[in-house]
């Protein structure tokens, strides 16, 4: 069989001129090198030099072997030193899944310090797992899951990050806007323009609206939070944001937030991982930099 040794051999015997000298070079001895090369040329029937003079001359076998250990050679040894980072935490790949659908601004927020932190490690943000990402998560699709829902485990662990309140925006002059509170049966003659999930996965249902047996006139699903608060604005309808969101991007816009219900939709965003790669440095280092970053 070809292996990586025979081509050292090879390329080392080109480099240096002389079975003796590439021995040496390799920390070999002579007779192990001649016969690793005596082995490979019985095994395959063929010869990889000829003695000229006092050098060696490569055989058609012999430069073909030569031309491959020199694209091969130097892949293998960087190779052999990027598993070696790897099994450090100095170097890897981290796929982020998102299902928290506004979160995206402020994970960006987190990623450029982080890979100026971590040069070697690529970084991926994958939307696609949005609303599915325990699963992705599980299956190794992604390695670092931001969501607000964390679930018990025994193969996941889950790091909170940061707090924040769900709160209700409405227009200005909306009949609501003067209330400190919404109470569920506000929400009755209301279009709720939402995330594009199900109202099984979202808080305004399960925690707000289902248990006192009230829906919306009409949800409306929409990508963008930013369309969302436009059409707020416009008083075509109400949505349900992050406070840190809507501080940030309703600012200066004819908007009024409000609680829901009397003690608030407080939720939490977390980080999670698989328990044995939550170790890893650059993926620990992921959740370092995210501490430091409040929206």
């Amino acid at each position: 069989m070809l292996d990586r040794h025979h081509l050292a051999i090879i390329r080392e015997v080109s480099r240096s001129g002389s079975v003796t000298a590439a021995a040496a070079a390799m920390n070999l001895s002579q007779s192990a090198v001649s016969h690793a090369i005596a082995k490979l040329e019985d095994r395959h029937q063929v010869r990889v030099w000829r003695k000229k003079g006092r050098g060696l001359q490569l055989t058609q076998a012999g430069t073909y072997l030569l031309d491959l250990a020199e694209r091969m050679v130097p892949e293998l040894e960087h190779a052999e030193r990027v598993l070696a980072d790897i099994s450090r935490g100095r170097m890897g790949a981290v796929r982020i899944g998102m299902e928290c659908h506004p979160c995206e601004k402020w994970l960006m927020r987190v990623t450029a310090p982080y890979l100026a932190k971590w040069p070697d490690v690529d970084l991926e943000v994958r939307t696609a797992f949005r609303f599915d990402g325990v699963a992705a998560l599980l299956a190794h699709e992604i390695d670092v899951l931001v969501t607000p829902d964390p679930i018990q485990s025994p193969h996941l662990t889950f790091h909170p990050v940061f707090d924040y309140e769900l709160r209700l925006a409405v227009h200005e002059d909306h009949p609501l806007a003067n209330n400190k509170q919404v109470e569920p049966q506000d929400l009755i003659s209301e279009n709720l323009f939402t995330v594009p999930v199900s109202p099984e996965r979202l808080d305004i249902y399960t925690r707000f609206l289902a248990p006192a047996e009230c829906r919306p006139r009409r949800q409306v699903e929409i990508e963008s939070t930013d369309l969302m608060l436009q059409l707020v604005a416009a008083g075509r309808g109400v949505t349900v944001l992050p406070d840190w969101l809507l501080r940030e991007d309703a600012q200066g816009m004819p908007i009024q937030t409000l609680r829901i219900g009397k003690g608030g939709l407080h939720k939490s965003i977390n980080l999670g991982t698989r328990i044995e790669e939550a170790e890893i440095e650059y993926i620990h280092g992921l959740l370092g930099v995210a501490l430091t970053i409040q929206p």
